[in-house]
C-alpha cells in the first residue's frame, strides 16, 4: 500500500522555536524483501548514511540479495547496485549495516546472528562496488551478531558487535584507521557477561566525539528476562571508559561493576536494543519501553542524566497491554523507539520516533518539549500503516543539518522468527526537517 505523507502544520514546541514545520517528503527507492522486518529493525547502524552531498542506502531485495544505492542529497534519483552478496533474510536479526569513512569509502557488514563475520568495503571513494568479503582483525570473528558502525570526528570508524550467543555474549569494539586503511582491536570484552548473561546495548556518538553506551542484561534467550539499564561512556574514541560521574571503569564492565541508570526487574516487558542520544552538555538520554509495577501496559520511557542524578520520563499515552515472553524476533504491536535530542536550545528537547498499533501502525513522533515539566505532544507523520517497521535513520545527516531521513518500508513480522507470505514492498526514505 502506498504510504502518503501528511503536511505538518503544527508547531514543534521547543524544537521548532515558533516556526511552522515543513511537510514530510517520501522518496521511493525500489522494492525490497518484506516477509519479515529484517530491512526495518531499529538496531541497523546504519540503514542510511551520508558523506558530503551523497547519501547511501542498503537493503535486501526479494531474493535476499544486498542492494546498495546512492543519491545526491536534494534529489529523488537513486543509483542502485545489486551486489553478489546474500543473507539469510528469513532471520530478522540478520540486518545490513553501513557507514562511510572520512575518505569516502563505504563499509558494509551484513547477515549475522551468531555467524562468521561478513564484511566488505567500497573499492574506491564513492563506489557502490565492494571488495571481496574480508576479515577485520581476524580475532573473535566466528560468532558475530548486531554489527554497528560509528564515524568518529576524525573520519575513522568504530565497529561494535556481540561475540557469543544470547545470554552469554561479550561486546567487542574495533577501530578503523583511514590513513592506514586497516582495522585494529580496541576491546575484545568491553562488557562481559561472565558466561552467565549478555548485554543488549544501544550506543550513541555525540557532537563532541564522546561515545555513550547503555544496555540491559539478559541471562536467557527469553526476551521477558531483560532487566535493568546500565551506562558507560568513553571520551577517547572507545579506549577508556567511565561512569557518568567520571569514575573510571576497570574493564571489562560486569553486572557487579556497572553504573545503573534505572533498576528494572525481569518480566517488566523491558525491550532490548533501542536508542540513545545526548544533549549539548553531553548528558545521555536513553529511550526504551517497559511496564511499571502495578500496570499492565508497557509505556515509552526516557531515562536521562539531569545534572548529578538519573531521572525518568514516562510518556504514558498507551492503553493496550502486551507481553514479550518468548524467544526470537517477536511480533510486537509497537516498535522500539528512536530518540533525537536537540542540542541547539537552552533546555533539552527531543523527538521520539515510533510505531504503534493503537495509532494504526503509522510512523509517529512524540515531540518532547520539556523533560522536567513533562510536556510532550504526539502526532503521525504518515497516513498509512508501516506494518512491523521500526525506525532507523541517517545519523550523520541529522548531526550536520538537523534533517531527519528515516528508512521506511511496510514489512511484516511473524512471532518467533517466522516469515509472512508477503510480496516485496517499496523501500522509501521519509524526509523531514522539524525546524
Amino acid at each position: 500500500m502506498k504510504l502518503k505523507y501528511v503536511l505538518q502544520a503544527a508547531v514543534l514546541a521547543g524544537l521548532l522555536a515558533g516556526c511552522a514545520s515543513p511537510p514530510v517528503r517520501i522518496i521511493d527507492v525500489a522494492d525490497g524483501w518484506a516477509r519479515n522486518s529484517v530491512n526495518a529493525v531499529v538496531f541497523r547502524k546504519n540503514s542510511l548514511a551520508s558523506h558530503g552531498d551523497t547519501q547511501y542506502i542498503a537493503f535486501y531485495d526479494k531474493d535476499a540479495h544486498v542492494v546498495l544505492g546512492k543519491r545526491k542529497l536534494g534529489t529523488d534519483q537513486w543509483e542502485l547496485k545489486r551486489t553478489p552478496y546474500q543473507g539469510n533474510a528469513r532471520d530478522a536479526h540478520n540486518s545490513i549495516s553501513i557507514m562511510v569513512d572520512g575518505a569516502g569509502y563505504l563499509h558494509m557488514s551484513w547477515d549475522h546472528h551468531n555467524h562468521t563475520l561478513r564484511y566488505a568495503r567500497g573499492v574506491s571513494p564513492g563506489a557502490l562496488e565492494l571488495t571481496a568479503k574480508m576479515p577485520m582483525t581476524g580475532l573473535d570473528e566466528g560468532s558475530v551478531s548486531y554489527p554497528e558502525f560509528y564515524r568518529l570526528p576524525d573520519g575513522n570508524l568504530l565497529f561494535l558487535y556481540r561475540n557469543g550467543a544470547s545470554g552469554q555474549g561479550n561486546l567487542v569494539i574495533n577501530r578503523y584507521d583511514v590513513a592506514a586503511g586497516a582495522w585494529s582491536r580496541v576491546h575484545s570484552n568491553l562488557i562481559s557477561g561472565e558466561g552467565q548473561r549478555n548485554a543488549y546495548w544501544q550506543a550513541f556518538l555525540d557532537h563532541t566525539g564522546t561515545m555513550h553506551v547503555s544496555w540491559v542484561w539478559r541471562e536467557s534467550p527469553d526476551v521477558a528476562s531483560n532487566h535493568d539499564m546500565a551506562y558507560a561512556r568513553s571520551r577517547d574514541g572507545g579506549r577508556t571508559w567511565e561512569k557518568s560521574s567520571g569514575e573510571r571503569y576497570t574493564l571489562p564492565i560486569t553486572a557487579a561493576s556497572a553504573e545503573y541508570a534505572a533498576r528494572i526487574p525481569q518480566n517488566s516487558e523491558l525491550i532490548n536494543q533501542t536508542s540513545m542520544s545526548a544533549d549539548r552538555e553531553g548528558n545521555p538520554y536513553i529511550a526504551s519501553y517497559w511496564r511499571e509495577a502495578g500496570s499492565t501496559v508497557p509505556q515509552y520511557h526516557v531515562v536521562y542524566r539531569d545534572g548529578a542524578e538519573w531521572s525518568q520520563l514516562n510518556l504514558d499515552f498507551r492503553t493496550a497491554p502486551f507481553s514479550l515472553s518468548g524467544q526470537g524476533t517477536k511480533a510486537i504491536p509497537i516498535s522500539r523507539p528512536q530518540i533525537m535530542v536537540d542540542i541547539q536550545g537552552e533546555k533539552p528537547s527531543a523527538l521520539l520516533i515510533f510505531r504503534d498499533q493503537e495509532r494504526g501502525s503509522r510512523v509517529s513522533v512524540a515531540s518532547i518539549e520539556n523533560f522536567k515539566a513533562k510536556r510532550w505532544t504526539v502526532r503521525d507523520l504518515t497516513e498509512d500503516s508501516a506494518g512491523a517497521w521500526e525506525p532507523s535513520f541517517d545519523t550523520e545527516l541529522w548531526k550536520r543539518r538537523g534533517e531527519l531521513n528515516l528508512f521506511l518500508q511496510n514489512v511484516q513480522q511473524v512471532d518467533g522468527e517466522g516469515t509472512a507470505d508477503a510480496q516485496p514492498s517499496k523501500v522509501r526514505v521519509l524526509q523531514w526537517t522539524p525546524r
